[in-house]
């Protein structure tokens, strides 16, 4: 299509635009139809201080060639329009009219335009295949004030593709020129109306082509959960799932670890790639030139171990393979083996995650070889260039204790090369601000995920080399000791940070990679790369978790093999308390960090509970249902919950659900799920415990225990008594738990002071209080199980005498526990404040059922 040239020319004060039209007489408007009566038209048309008639069709102005028209409508679909437009007359919309009175300046082309969603918008088609679908999609364009060229030139603003393939696509999308869909055309004629819309905002963003539109893709060899995940995201990104069948398919993508043949049944137009083009389109959102991901079978000298091993051979190629199995398994038997074999070409040979694990030595999937220097600076003082791994040896040739050795600096070599791909190969490109696409994780997600790696990297990279240094230069009295003991305070302060939050920041992870197409994409391509070997970065990350202990197994295996006479006896065995108590430290600062996260939850789930219960020194320790046998918190027989912390103990009326809702309708069915679970009953500061009572077990008597109470606010006692009525923990252990935080409260360490064995009389606890109560319980979970609310009154029969005197008695930490006859004497009772609800006889248990 040629372009036009444009002449600006004045006709009566008013200036016109002209494309390759000649001008005729002085312009005059007419509206035509009803915006004759419509007074914004009528008001913009006046703005040209031209002549302005109306009409219903137009056609009488047609012919008068002693004005120049301008015929407005407010419709480009009507049969008034297709007349007028067939005359060749110049047409324009209502809101073109309305935006070119702005300035006074009347533009006409050889096109009607209806409005400027489209200005300034220059256009390229390709890919469609359909004549009637051009031309539609070519008038509405130009009905927008748009233009279309026939190839891409500098002034050439949007590509409108119909699929995401092409040499016209990739020159666009190697340039950044936005790549549309057709549905941004109709995105936009559907604003036609709008005075002042246009196209490209970044509200029509949405309307760029998907990354698979209208490509039809085969996947062929992934494992069933990649296959789903695949087969979803090309439905998500507008392309078609289809089979080997199909001759109309566009791309076959072949898993190239497990598949090593072009299939035969291929489509013949087909493009034949590797999973990695599928992976760089999702990531980079636009595929790449299939010719850089062409898949390309195997030949003989590119297979892998086991694929050569497994494939049908003549007899002499047999004699052969023979031969190389055993150079290969006496390769692989020294200590020294590389992960490539002695006779395959490097530089042809194809790797998969079965050909590691297969070639190397220690078990591991990764070669730093390509990634890093072959050999380390030298030490300080020496001009040696050392190794970035350890030197060959004949392993039947080393003592038990240097054949240990040996395995620590294998194992520490490998670990800091993981270390080395996780920064070279995930992080640094992450932290890339320029990566196509616009960054996939922000700066406070990064430093989520990696920020406490470096340090580990750091620390563990110095002590490899130290260790390569002392493999190259073995002596019999050299101190492998040394070399961990000088490193160990900084894995004290490097690990804990990971290791804590380990568990969140791979929450994480899942959630960022499952949300993100484009970052689960990066994470494949890594994951493929030779320095990955095919593991995940959650494989990878994990690798910190697990180092400690291993390394703390190694060295306690040297130190096994280590004469007690050698100096470095008594180094290895430091070394080895020094990693064993930073794995200490660690799971200890783990714990407490758990501790704290479970802080927040327990908050959210109670009802009423005091804000301060969240601070920042605060740790959770334990927690326990229970039933109360006093009547010192809500009632006898209600089932609470105990929170241990720290420094408080949080009590709590465990709740129904059925009582907290009325009718179980399903209008209350939403509530049902935000309700909850516990009510907030007191918070009480653990420095107000004097003293825990373990109440003796008997026949009717099981997991009873009590809590003297004094604050120093009240200066009066109380008791709380409770039955234990959760399996998954012993009174005896929460009893323990609990007398040591108390202890700790108050700076003592006789924690065994605070807990004092009675028997039930000795509190006036009668064995029927206990048996009623737990039938009671047991009662009120059946009927919870059946939808019933149960209502009960029951009374326990307690003497206020001898609850004084039992109370009193043990008050005293220093004192001992009087036979009953004394106990009868005794009459320090007075700032002992008993409720006359003890003086209650037990009359009777009432049982009242409700059906709801």
């Amino acid at each position: 299509m040629a372009e036009q040239t444009q002449t600006c020319i004045v006709l009566n004060d008013v200036t016109v635009v002209s494309q390759d039209i000649e001008p005729c007489g002085d312009p005059r408007i007419c509206l035509v139809g009803s915006l004759a009566d419509d007074a914004e038209t009528v008001e913009a048309a006046k703005k040209f201080n031209v002549p302005v008639v109306t009409s219903e069709t137009g056609e009488e102005y047609v012919s008068d060639s002693a004005f120049c028209t301008y015929f407005v409508l407010s419709d480009f679909e009507s049969p008034v329009f297709e007349e007028l437009d067939k005359a060749g007359v110049r047409l324009l919309g209502k809101p073109a009219l309305i935006e070119l009175s702005g300035n006074g300046v009347l533009t006409y082309t050889r096109r009607p335009v209806f409005c400027h969603v489209m200005k300034d918008a220059i256009l390229v088609f390709t890919g469609f295949r359909k004549k009637n679908e051009v031309c539609r999609l070519l008038k509405l364009v130009h009905y927008m004030g748009g233009s279309v060229k026939n190839e891409i030139i500098d002034t050439v603003t949007h590509l409108l593709a119909y699929s995401s393939t092409g040499e016209k696509y990739q020159y666009a999308n190697t340039f950044n020129i936005p790549i549309m869909s057709e549905d941004w055309v109709h995105a936009a004629w559907a604003h036609r109306d709008e005075v002042g819309a246009r196209a490209t905002t970044d509200t029509m963003a949405k309307y760029k082509l998907k990354v698979f539109q209208n490509l039809r893709i085969v996947l062929v060899g992934f494992q069933e959960e990649d296959q789903s995940q695949m087969e979803d995201l090309v439905t998500q990104n507008g392309g078609f799932n289809t089979t080997l069948e199909d001759q109309q398919a566009t791309h076959v993508v072949l898993e190239d670890q497990t598949v090593t043949e072009k299939p035969p049944d291929c489509p013949p137009k087909a493009h034949v790639v590797k999973a990695e083009w599928f992976w760089t389109s999702i990531q980079m959102e636009a595929p790449p030139s299939e010719t850089l991901h062409l898949f390309e079978e195997l030949n003989a000298s590119m297979l892998s171990p086991r694929q050569m091993f497994s494939s049908p051979s003549t007899p002499g190629s047999r004699s052969r393979r023979r031969k190389r199995l055993r150079e290969t398994v006496q390769h692989l038997a020294q200590d020294d083996s590389s992960s490539a074999l002695p006779s395959a070409p490097a530089s042809k040979r194809r790797s998969s995650a079965g050909d590691l694990a297969f070639l190397s030595a220690d078990g591991s999937f990764l070669d730093d070889t390509a990634s890093t220097p072959n050999r380390l600076a030298p030490p300080s003082g020496s001009s040696e260039q050392i190794p970035l791994s350890p030197p060959p040896v004949d392993l039947r040739q080393l003592s038990a204790r240097q054949r240990v050795f040996h395995e620590l600096v294998k194992t520490e070599c490998n670990y800091v090369s993981i270390l080395d791909a996780i920064e070279k190969v995930i992080k640094v490109p992450l932290e890339n601000n320029s990566q196509s696409g616009g960054p996939m994780l922000d700066s406070q997600e990064l430093r989520y995920i990696f920020g406490n790696l470096p340090p580990i990297h750091t620390v563990h990279t110095r002590m490899r080399d130290d260790l390569l240094h002392l493999a190259h230069n073995w002596t019999p009295d050299a101190s492998i000791g040394e070399i961990i003991l000088k490193y160990s305070t900084e894995l004290e302060k490097a690990y804990p940070p990971f290791i804590n939050f380990f568990e969140n920041m791979k929450e994480m992870l899942q959630k960022i990679s499952s949300e993100r197409p484009r970052f689960h994409a990066f994470l494949k391509i890594a994951q493929n790369k030779p320095e990955c070997g095919r593991q995940s970065l959650q494989e990878l990350l994990i690798r910190p978790v697990q180092r400690l202990p291993s390394m703390s197994l190694l060295i306690g295996d040297i130190l096994k093999h280590t004469e007690k006479t050698s100096p470095d006896h008594v180094a290895l065995e430091q070394a080895l308390d020094k990693i064993k108590s930073v794995m200490t430290f660690i799971n200890d600062d783990k714990r407490k960090t758990e501790a704290k996260l479970k802080l927040f939850e327990i908050h959210n789930d109670i009802e009423m509970c005091p804000p301060n219960l969240v601070a920042s020194h605060r740790m959770h320790m334990s927690k326990v249902d229970v039933t109360e046998l006093s009547d010192s918190c809500s009632g006898r027989g209600d089932t609470l919950t105990l929170f241990l912390f720290n420094d408080v103990l949080e009590i709590c009326k465990k709740k129904s659900k059925y009582n907290s809702i009325k009718s179980p309708s399903r209008a209350n069915l939403h509530a049902l799920k935000s309700i909850k679970t516990y009510k907030h009953l007191e918070m009480m500061n653990l420095a107000h415990i004097k003293r825990i009572v373990d109440i003796r077990e008997t026949e009717d008597c099981h997991n009873v225990f009590a809590l003297i109470i004094r604050s120093n606010q009240e200066l009066k006692e109380r008791l709380f008594t409770f039955t234990l009525i959760q399996d998954d923990i012993t009174k005896s252990t929460f009893l323990k738990t609990l007398c040591r935080t108390v202890a700790n409260i108050a700076c003592r360490n006789d924690v065994e002071n605070f807990l004092v064995s009675m028997d039930p009389h000795h509190l006036d606890i009668e064995t029927s209080d206990v048996s009623l109560t737990n039938a009671l319980s047991k009662a009120l979970k059946f009927a919870t199980r059946t939808g019933r609310k149960v209502s009960r009154a029951f009374s326990f029969n307690k003497s206020p005498s001898k609850l004084k005197r039992a109370v009193s008695t043990v008050m005293s930490p220093f004192g001992t526990l009087p036979q009953q006859s004394s106990m009868r004497g005794a009459t320090s009772v007075n700032n002992l404040a008993v409720s006359d609800n003890y003086t209650e006889k037990l009359v009777s248990s009432v049982f009242t059922f409700d059906i709801l």
